[in-house]
């Protein structure tokens, strides 16, 4: 049986979506946040050398990645159940996506994380208002810049598709809600991606989705 090494709060949340889409029997092995660092614990490395999430083992097999093991499940598991276009249009849309989450998405998002988190940081008094004044330039000058050109790409996207690979629900929509979600928490005023903002509810509303919610615990982005 496939096991999701899950983490709170995490991009793992979206594999367990992907297996109830698949209706694939399995289990789900628990790690929680430091509270203080954010980070994942250190048993995590007993399952994967990097040790971070998502990661699933399935027998001898140990996949780590998002979109390598949305890519595995779908493959092994997805006969049937959910689209995978093999060509045209649609594939070289599905491939673009699959790698925009990760590859293009989700680096500013982080980044925005981390500038934050240094601004609220125990540091010498004389020293944060630099460090502030620093973090707040490459905010402002770089990293929302960077967020908003991705999230304005996206809109017009979804304006014209009723899913990111066209027509069809594909592994593509499993990998970009978790930035989606996450970068929409970002910005100031959502109401001006209002394409984003329902696909969001659509994938929000759906049975699977919910029912993964369910199973994987707190998780602060979905609403």
């Amino acid at each position: 049986m496939i096991t999701v090494h899950h983490l709170n709060n995490s991009r793992s949340q979206r594999i367990l979506w992907l297996l109830e889409e698949l209706k694939v029997p399995y289990k789900i092995k628990r790690y929680e946040r430091d509270s203080k660092t954010f980070l994942a614990p250190k048993e995590l490395k007993d399952v994967h050398p990097l040790g971070k999430s998502p990661v699933i083992t399935d027998g001898e097999s140990t996949i780590a990645e998002s979109g390598a093991i949305v890519e595995y499940l779908i493959n092994n598991y997805g006969k049937d159940k959910i689209s995978h276009p093999k060509e045209g249009k649609d594939y070289e849309q599905l491939i673009y996506w699959m790698h925009f989450a990760e590859g293009s998405m989700m680096p500013p998002l982080v980044m925005k994380l981390i500038f934050n988190r240094i601004k609220l940081s125990p540091m010498p008094f004389f020293i944060k208002p630099i460090a502030k004044k620093i973090a707040n330039t490459v905010i402002k000058s770089y990293i929302d810049p960077n967020i908003k050109d991705n999230l304005n790409f996206i809109e017009a996207h979804l304006n014209k598709n009723e899913w990111f690979s066209g027509a069809q629900f594909t592994g593509a929509d499993i990998l970009m809600i978790f930035p989606l979600e996450a970068g929409i928490e970002r910005i100031k005023d959502n109401s001006v991606y209002p394409m984003i903002l329902n696909f969001i509810r659509k994938v929000q509303s759906k049975e699977t989705y919910q029912k993964a919610l369910t199973k994987g615990g707190k998780y602060d982005f979905a609403h």
